[in-house]
This record gives C-alpha cells, sequence and structure tokens, in this order.
C-alpha cells in the first residue's frame, strides 16, 4: 500500500513544529514533506511532491490558504488551519474540508486524524461542494481585512450604579461561574458576558486569552514565569496579581 503523505503550510515556525510534532504521535506512518512558509511555497512543493493531506494557514502571505485551495483543484485532503473558530465552524459545517484552531489542541487533532485515515482512500469532495466551502471562506476574510471597532468600555453594575469602564483601564478579565470579573485600575465588578464573548470583541494587540478562564492587558504584564508542563504564570505591574497561563496559550509569551 503506498504511504500517505502530508504537505504543512503555514507563516509561524512554532505551528509548524509543533504540528510536525503532534503528527508523528497521533500517525507515525505519515510521511511529511518540507514545509511551506508562504502559498507561494505550498503550491511549489505540492507540484514537487504531490501530497496526499495537505495543512493549509488560511491568513499566510502572498497568496493565501483559500487561494492556495483553489489552485490544487481536488487534488489533495485539505485541512484548514485557522485562528478564528467562530467562522470556522460555519464555515466548515458542509463537511467537504476539515479545519484546525489555533493553538492547535491535540484532541482535536487526534479527531482530524482519524478522519483523514478514513478518507484518503476515498474519492476527493466534488468540485460543487469544495467550491461551496471556499466561497464562503472567502467572503469570512474580506469582511475580516475591513478595519474593525473592537470594545472601547465595559458596562458593568458597581453597588447601585452602573458603571462605564474603558477597556484600556483594565488589567484582567476572569470568568466566576455565570458572570466574569472583571479588574480595572479603581477596582473590580462582575459583568453578565463570557470569556468567550469578550475575547471576540477585544483588540487582540491588546488583550490575550491565557486560561481557559482568564484573559489579560498585555500593557500590565511585569514578568512570565515559565512552569512545568508547558505551562506558566503571569506578574502584574503595580499589583501582587498572578494569573496562570495554560500550555494552550504559551504561544502569546514566548518572545517575551
Amino acid at each position: 500500500m503506498k504511504q500517505v503523505t502530508a504537505l504543512i503550510a503555514d507563516d509561524e515556525p512554532l505551528l509548524r513544529e509543533r504540528l510536525r510534532s503532534h503528527l508523528a504521535a497521533l500517525w507515525p506512518d505519515l510521511a511529511l514533506t518540507d514545509d511551506a512558509r508562504n502559498g507561494q511555497e505550498a503550491l511549489e512543493l505540492f507540484e514537487q511532491c504531490r501530497p496526499d493531506i495537505v495543512f493549509l494557514d488560511i491568513h499566510m502571505p502572498g497568496l493565501n490558504g483559500i487561494e492556495v485551495a483553489r489552485a490544487l483543484a481536488r487534488r489533495a485532503q485539505l485541512v484548514f488551519v485557522t485562528a478564528y473558530e467562530h467562522y470556522a465552524v460555519e464555515a466548515f459545517g458542509q463537511g467537504a474540508i476539515d479545519y484546525l484552531v489555533k493553538p492547535i489542541d491535540a484532541t482535536r487533532l487526534a479527531d482530524t486524524v482519524q478522519r483523514l485515515q478514513r478518507q484518503v482512500a476515498l474519492p476527493l469532495p466534488t468540485s460543487h461542494a469544495l467550491d461551496a466551502v471556499l466561497d464562503q471562506l472567502a467572503g469570512r476574510l474580506q469582511q475580516r481585512a475591513q478595519p474593525r471597532q473592537w470594545l472601547q468600555w465595559i458596562r458593568a453594575s458597581v453597588g447601585n450604579s452602573v458603571r462605564l469602564i474603558p477597556v484600556e483601564q483594565v488589567r484582567y478579565l476572569r470568568a466566576e461561574e455565570k458572570y466574569t470579573q472583571v479588574v480595572w485600575e479603581e477596582g473590580e465588578a462582575l459583568i453578565r458576558k463570557t470569556i468567550r464573548e469578550l475575547a471576540e470583541q477585544l483588540d487582540p494587540e491588546r488583550f490575550v486569552q491565557t486560561h481557559r478562564s482568564v484573559i489579560v492587558n498585555l500593557s500590565c504584564v511585569s514578568t512570565v514565569v515559565r512552569g512545568v508542563n508547558e505551562t506558566a504564570e503571569l506578574r502584574l505591574r503595580d499589583g501582587d496579581e498572578v494569573l496562570p497561563v495554560s500550555r494552550s496559550y504559551l504561544h502569546h509569551f514566548r518572545q517575551m
């Protein structure tokens, strides 16, 4: 039986390395070609190696993943890699293409590997099904390219009054059962928004998720202390707060 081959195309070296490592553990017989750092390299390597599977980052310099997928013209099983789960689930619901959300979760990747192992011997998706997904993704990508207004104020009940908290004053947010605790320069309060909702509304250049229950303002971080098993703790400026960083979100702080 012919050995199954795969190509990884992503402009983030750390993601390529981690995806390679996970795939080696989950699918030891899978042969990986050289990696591609952008869309043009992906096309060139595909023509040289003709892999059975291509892992494609949607957002790459030059040709993006959607443009590469169109150029491949149903010649491989495709798995898109994206940082935007809230539209990925909708776009990929038709099942013509699989997807992974950054940071790569090993359990989710294991499901993808099992699906690919079944599909690699089957006919590739029809042109109609593939084009429908790619058209939808292209529309989503165009929407994200438009200037976006990030959340500027957080409305919170403090005692008997309603306080408008400027987001630049927020130090961190932490999930508390059905509420989210907002800690800012002048105090703290509880709001009825989830961490997931807030993560989508806050500017990712200023706020990052460090744990499934915590979002931190990067300008408030003083030091990052590495822990065991690819975890860490954040020490904040002008205070005694220590916040957890789980392994799924440690990549935000590798360069700090």
